[in-house]
């Protein structure tokens, strides 16, 4: 295979499927903060693995999660599109009495098409570890399940593990509870694809696979190595936050073992990994069990469930030996929302023609060459932590509205008519390139570009809204 991504000549022609179709490998943590990796300037956790990585891939600088929230981001990864138009708005509680809002009725519908459906159909095998949250009724036949998107193998549970990361209880593969497992979580997962993936290898040396890793780390309730904990003692306040910094060098030790056992096995060169977070920090003592959630934004502002940059600007790094050329930090605008018109180009398939996608092939970055973005990256989030439920990243430009509206868990048939009738108010405008912690608000000193981008932001929230699913 030719090198440097065929000399940007993949970039513009279409592949067809062939013996070179890479393997996939993406690694999605939950909650991770944008600043809790070293590469990305923590000042004490320790990521050598991590940090590895994005010394010999890419490590990118302005990486978006599709929502600021877990069960939309994983809706929107899947499918490409906003998770507004499956129908996931926040995260889905697990199954439980009806609630008026109809929130016990979200899930991942089967008339989503999804990444592994996709890549199926291109002849790639498919499996997945980790935290699925695409469904309330886990494990039952009520509500699709990791097969029904794709999976061929699946080892999951429906939220958190629990009742920690450690020696949690509450996996299933494929349909049966699994029981007690020792060890950690995020080792748990790892293994668990490693073991797919030696016997896919066992079986079918020449099939390209796809490999979806959800980590539950670092959300809580936290759990962690006791001798990886006793490392921060010196540089923490309690062991609480020094559980959280350990936590996240856990989360490190299981993709360095990950990255080993693709060099072992030789599948190193021809396998893309992707090491990202489905959302930003947890707020510090929001509830009762969050009194571990000691993860960093910086320097971004706000948290998870925030639609300023820290609710879902997120780590972003890639590594594909083969590929990427080592040593990279770009700075082009990339989402999760990417990953299926992306994935489906390297496979030689497409997408069907009347699926309303929200991403784009980011390929180009690869080859540090600028990405071909139609449309702007919008986020609508119906109940934030803030007061703006509606952001817009459009080239340096962040934009964010508020609807004079209730929040809400979830669009139904009880608040449709005023969410659809709400008007987007408070316009701001930041320019990220000069201003990452959106301090200064540029609407009055640049009003021809606040008109310009009100109008964009309007006419994109409009379409979506109209394409969002109400339960």
């Amino acid at each position: 295979m030719k090198t440097c991504l065929l000399a940007l000549g993949l970039l513009i022609a279409p592949w067809t499927a062939h013996a070179e179709q890479p393997n996939i490998i993406v690694v999605l943590c939950d909650d991770l903060g944008y600043g809790d990796l070293a590469c990305y300037g923590h000042p004490h956790i320790k990521t050598p693995n991590l940090d590895r990585m994005a010394t010999e891939g890419i490590r990118f600088t302005d990486f978006y999660s599709a929502a600021a929230v877990c069960s939309s981001s994983r809706a929107g990864l899947l499918t490409g599109r906003s998770p507004n138009r499956a129908g996931v708005y926040h995260h889905i509680p697990a199954a439980g009495k009806p609630q008026p809002d109809q929130r016990h009725r979200v899930h991942l519908r089967e008339s989503e098409i999804t990444i592994p459906q996709l890549l199926k159909q291109a002849g790639y095998a498919t499996a997945m570890a980790g935290k699925w949250h695409c469904n309330g009724e886990f494990n039952s036949e009520v509500q699709p399940q990791p097969d029904d998107a794709g999976f061929d193998h699946w080892l999951g549970t429906q939220n958190n593990a629990s009742p920690s990361h450690a020696n949690p209880t509450n996996f299933v593969r494929n349909g049966e509870a699994v029981g007690e497992i020792e060890g950690f979580s995020c080792q748990i997962v790892v293994d668990e694809g490693v073991e797919w993936m030696e016997d896919h290898l066992a079986k079918s040396e020449k099939q390209p696979f796809f490999l979806y890793l959800a980590f539950h780390e670092p959300h809580e309730p936290v759990a962690s190595p006791a001798e990886l904990t006793a490392g921060y003692s010196d540089v923490t306040i309690h062991e609480k936050e020094a559980e959280y910094f350990a936590n996240v060098e856990n989360v490190d030790v299981a993709v360095g073992r990950l990255l080993d056992y693709l060099k072992q096995s030789g599948l190193d060169d021809d396998t893309l990994v992707i090491f990202s977070s489905d959302n930003g920090p947890e707020t510090l003592g929001r509830y009762a069990r969050s009194s571990r959630s000691w993860g960093r934004a910086d320097p971004l502002r706000g948290m998870k469930l925030w639609t300023t940059e820290a609710g879902f600007r997120v780590a972003g790094i890639m590594r594909w030996p083969q590929e990427i050329a080592p040593g990279q930090v770009s700075s082009e605008v990339v989402s999760s929302l990417d990953f299926l018109p992306t994935f489906c180009r390297l496979a030689g398939t497409t997408p069907p023609a009347d699926l309303v996608l929200d991403g784009t092939i980011f390929l180009p970055a690869l080859a540090n060459q600028p990405i071909n973005r139609d449309q702007p990256l919008l986020w609508t989030f119906y109940n934030p932590l803030n007061e703006h439920q509606v952001a817009m990243r459009d080239g340096p430009w962040k934009v964010l509205a508020r609807l004079d509206v209730p929040k809400a868990h979830n669009l139904y048939a009880g608040n449709i008519e005023a969410i659809k009738s709400a008007d987007l108010q408070d316009i701001q405008i930041f320019n990220l390139e000069h201003d990452i912690g959106e301090m200064r608000n540029m609407a009055r000193d640049f009003p021809e570009v606040r008109s310009r981008l009100e109008l964009k932001l309007k006419e994109q929230y409009r379409q979506l809204l109209n394409d969002s699913h109400v339960w």
